[in-house]
């Protein structure tokens, strides 16, 4: 990994953590949406950085469409999405921050003390590993994807349906 690499990916690290932060730390549900939208793209720079174009790009794209509509549907659902009625965004504070400080040591104690063993000699490169992705989607997990992609569909008609008023609701009878 290039100097230039690393910096940028602990730079887009960073910025994901301080947006993810910052998911917590705001009263409006859509500025959490949007803090939480620019956290998941630092994350997708993240896989940028690291030459894993196809699964940044996707994080992307995947968290700008689930950011927005969330966002949307917070501002048409929510009693105060503008946060003007100062509400807080952290419940159990000090359970989640000595469970975040476990699990963050934890983490920090696998990365440092695992044997991760030798370095990849040769890596394909981009193409070729996007190739191959694209081969393994096609071949054995197209079941599973065509699956999740009619299922998300089902819920989504099922969701837009049962909140369609009915003919009767609205006239009255």
């Amino acid at each position: 990994m290039s100097t230039t690499a690393l910096i940028l990916l602990i730079f887009f690290g960073l910025v994901a953590i301080w947006f993810g932060w910052r998911v917590f730390m705001t009263s409006s549900m859509v500025r959490s949406a949007l803090s939480l939208l620019a956290s998941m793209a630092a994350i997708g720079a993240m896989f940028l950085a690291m030459e894993a174009e196809f699964l940044g790009i996707l994080q992307i794209m995947m968290m700008a469409t689930e950011m927005s509509i969330m966002a949307i549907f917070m501002t048409m659902f929510m009693m105060d999405p503008g946060g003007m009625g100062g509400m807080d965004m952290s419940h159990q504070k000090i359970p989640s921050i000595g469970g975040g400080m476990i699990v963050g040591a934890l983490v920090v104690c696998i990365a440092a003390f695992t044997a991760w063993g030798n370095m990849a000699l040769e890596v394909p490169l981009p193409d070729k590993q996007n190739y191959d992705l694209g081969m393994e989607l096609m071949k054995r997990s197209m079941m599973i994807f065509e699956s999740a992609g009619t299922t998300i569909l089902v819920a989504m008609i099922a969701a837009v349906s049962t909140a369609l008023p009915y003919k009767s609701d609205i006239d009255g009878n």
